[in-house]
């Protein structure tokens, strides 16, 4: 009889701390909606369509083959640049960790290439390796690299040091403080800097569909409906390319977080 009560407990917890995270965004989505429908009312609606007529063009459109295939062509895209430039970055960011003077060449490298906006890679990458996703998945990779590896750099800086010299008086390897030393103490860092890379890696893969890096994808769907003056195609694919990144951002992402990071959500007495 005595469990019964902790689950319920358990069970109310989960449902307000789920609440809790999803209110504040069902309240700014609400909130923008009323300023798109009241703005509506006092311009032509091939300025800016109401609310409703553009969520029937939504419903309409996911029914349609051809704009799934941009979603998927977009989807495809960001699977396979963005947990490369995750791996890389992370991989290269503990390296600098047991090499200092790898260490003082990431970092300087990261300072020099960060300050070029990833877009601008498009036209030499189109030059170099043609239209189509190799010249976007190179570009994502780029934008997602730098503050992965920035994040995971910054955290072997932080390594505990009492943790570090006990292993190398225990004869550890190079290899081994890699793998057993910084890169445990530098996960916290690694979901930061994956969460940080995913925002990165969304506006480049659009923004670089958008300026002529492909002939699909959201990015260049939203381009064209523009160019003909399309303004609720135009509207349709921000509401997707937006609830897209909110859904991989909060369901995903936050998911794994959580997995990787348990230790950090668990409730004295072993209550999440």
């Amino acid at each position: 009889m005595i469990p019964a009560p902790r689950k319920t407990t358990r069970s109310r917890t989960a449902s307000g701390s789920f609440w809790r995270k999803v209110l504040p965004y069902l309240l700014a989505v609400g909130s923008l909606l009323a300023i798109w429908q009241i703005t509506a009312l006092f311009l032509p609606s091939f300025l800016l369509p109401d609310v409703p007529d553009v969520f029937v063009r939504l419903f309409d459109s996911i029914q349609d083959p051809e704009f799934m295939g941009h979603i998927g062509d977009s989807l495809f895209r960001l699977l396979w640049g963005y947990p490369l430039a995750c791996l890389f970055g992370a991989l290269l960011g503990l390296i600098g960790g047991v090499s200092r003077g790898f260490a003082v060449y990431l970092r300087s490298l990261i300072s020099i290439l960060q300050a070029i906006p990833p877009i601008t890679w498009v036209p030499f990458f189109v030059i170099l390796l043609g239209f189509g996703s190799k010249t976007i998945i190179t570009v994502i990779i780029i934008a997602s690299f730098f503050p992965m590896a920035l994040s995971v750099l910054n955290a072997t800086e932080g390594v505990n040091r009492t943790h570090l010299e006990l292993a190398r008086v225990m004869g550890a390897s190079r290899g081994q403080l890699l793998s057993k030393v910084f890169a445990p103490e530098s996960l916290p860092a690694f979901v930061t800097g994956a969460q940080v890379a995913f925002g990165n890696a969304w506006r480049s893969l659009i923004a670089a569909e958008m300026v002529g890096g492909a002939m699909a994808g959201l990015g260049f769907y939203s381009k064209w409906r523009g160019e003909v003056a399309d303004m609720e195609g135009v509207l349709m694919s921000i509401i997707i390319i937006g609830s897209i990144a909110a859904v991989l951002d909060l369901v995903l992402l936050e998911g794994l977080k959580k997995r990787l990071l348990r230790y950090r959500y668990v409730k004295p007495g072993g209550e999440d």
